[in-house]
This record gives C-alpha cells, structure tokens and sequence, in this order.
C-alpha cells in the first residue's frame, strides 16, 4: 500500500505517519526499485494501535518501549491511570480555584495575584501541577540546521568569491559576462535555497513538530 491508502485506513495523516515513523514506532519497507515506502497490513495494525493508545495520551516514550517489549499493555495502562488520576486531581484543584475567584468576584484592578499563587505555589509543593506557563526550551534544536546552514553558506560564499576572483585576474582571458554572471548566480541560488529552508525548519520548530502527532 501507498501512504494514501495508510492514511484513508487508519485515520490520520500522512504527516503524522512520517512522525511515527521518525520516533521508530513503524518501520515500513521498501521497494528494492524506487525506494518508496510500502506498507503492509502489519504496519496498518501497528498504526491503528498508535493512534488508539495517542488518542489516551498515552507518550510515545511508553509506546517504543510497550513495542520492544520492556512493558506490557497491562504495564502501560496501570501506569498512565496513576498519571490520569494526578491530572484529575490538578484539574480539581484549577476548578476550586477558579470557582474562588468566581465566588469573590474580584475586579481586574483588584486582583490580588500574588495570594492567589502564592496558594498555587503552596498545592504544587503537595504535589498539584498546574499549567506550566514556561516555554519549552528548543534552543537545542535550533543549533543543527543553523551549524548546517551557515556551513553550506560559508561553502557558497568561498566559492562564489573563488569564481569573481578566477576571472577578474586577466581580464582579457575571462569568458564572456553573461557566462560569468550564470556561473556566479549558482551558489547565489543555492545561498538562497539554503536560508529558505532553514527558515521553514525554524517555522517548524517554533510550531512544535511533538503536537502535530495527537492532531487526529
């Protein structure tokens, strides 16, 4: 089967197929041919599973290892209920909160925030999670296709420089401008490709690549 056809199956697009298999949880053939990607009934089976144990929440970490079988389905589920059951017992505690603050009708300019998080504060000692409001660090994601970039664009820029320089030293020998103008735009176009597409990895960096595979 095509990717297509894998995505009418199973329910879920084919970019969040290409995620999972990035992470490892499908490893899907080849034909000795082209080299596209063939799936099998197995590989619809193991996505079917994918996305039944995502659509639970349960992370992908448990799913690698529920499929190397360092974990059993009894394993994983005993665990993600004790997980479950600490959300349920945080979002009881964001819901008494926020009905407080319905009960004591605070205007804005009377809000007194600091009481408020400062009981946050003293429920997260006991063990209350709430949202976490600090962004995930990615910086670190950021330094390969940056290294990449800036090498390839130092590669272009010598070589482009390399070529000016080769036909400005005897000027009568230098082919003629408009084949030095198409010689020197080559790197010029790859310098540009180059930057384009580290701008889209950013992009898709920013975006949080992780949340495109619960988006069913």
């Amino acid at each position: 089967m095509k990717i297509n056809e894998v995505e009418a199956l199973v329910g879920i697009s084919k970019r969040n197929i290409r995620f999972y298999e990035k992470e490892g949880l499908l490893t899907p053939g080849r034909n000795s041919d082209n080299g596209y990607r063939e799936y099998g009934q197995e590989d619809v089976d193991t996505l079917k599973q994918v996305k039944l144990l995502r659509k639970l929440d349960v992370p992908l970490e448990e799913i690698r290892r529920l499929q190397r079988g360092e974990l059993t389905v009894e394993d994983v589920m005993g665990r993600h209920i004790i997980a479950l059951e600490r959300q349920q017992d945080s979002l009881e505690a964001m819901g008494a909160m926020c009905a407080q603050l319905l009960e004591e009708r605070p205007a804005l300019e009377e809000l007194d925030a600091d009481r408020y998080l400062a009981q946050m504060e003293a429920q997260e000692r006991g063990g209350t999670r709430f949202v976490n409001i600090k962004r995930r660090d990615t910086r670190r994601k950021y330094i390969a296709p940056v290294a990449a970039a800036l090498g390839m664009v130092a590669l272009m820029g010598g070589m482009l420089a390399l070529i000016l320089w080769g036909f400005s030293v005897d000027v009568e020998e230098a082919p003629p401008l408009p084949l030095v103008l198409f010689l020197a735009a080559i790197p010029i176009v790859i310098i540009l490709g180059v930057i384009a597409a580290l701008c889209q990895r950013i992009k898709q960096i920013r975006g949080g690549e992780e949340d495109a595979a619960s988006q069913y």
